[in-house]
């Protein structure tokens, strides 16, 4: 089986969907989700894996800002599991909006509050999540500057918060 055949057929599929807005109807504009996140161990597995159970919001706003805000809840399809110490994320998330100066860009502000929990020194931590961190934001603008490259479209927005059915 081609598979890369069936993938760029059904990109190119989905690429028309988005194009052609004739019967079509948006019946939900939502990307709130819940999100189950394991870490893995670091420091020669001096550090344990952690997992998270988040409830994620993506929201968009007037003015081309968007806001991926979460907090950890508590989910019975989850429990806690001995393989992992369960993390737990108050109120955080990323502010995403263009600068005024220069509209082609963007002003990314990230708010964490994580509680790791576990025994580790609050030193530890100090050092170590600045540094992931960035790591993370990075890594993402490496990833978005790739995709971007590599498909010759940028990320709209709304591609992830409208859901649409063929009438």
């Amino acid at each position: 089986m081609d598979y890369k055949a069936i993938a760029q057929q059904t990109a190119q599929e989905v690429l028309g969907y988005s194009q052609d807005t004739s019967g079509w109807k948006v019946v939900k504009i939502s990307d709130t989700v819940l999100c189950h996140t394991i870490t893995q161990s670091f420091a020669m597995g001096s550090i344990s894996p952690r997992d998270f159970i988040d409830l994620v919001n993506i929201k968009h706003y007037e003015g081309n800002m968007s806001i991926i805000s979460s907090q950890s809840v508590d989910f019975p399809g989850f429990p806690p599991s001995s393989n992992y110490i369960r993390g737990y994320n108050h109120p955080c998330g990323f502010v995403c909006s263009p600068l005024s100066e220069n509209r082609e860009y963007s002003k990314l502000v990230m708010f964490v509050q994580t509680e790791m929990r576990g025994k580790l020194s609050p030193s530890i931590i100090e050092k170590t999540m600045p540094s992931n961190l960035v790591s993370f934001i990075l890594n993402a603008k490496d990833g978005i500057k790739a995709q971007k490259t590599s498909s010759g479209y940028g990320f709209h927005p709304n591609t992830l918060s409208s859901f649409q059915n063929k009438k």
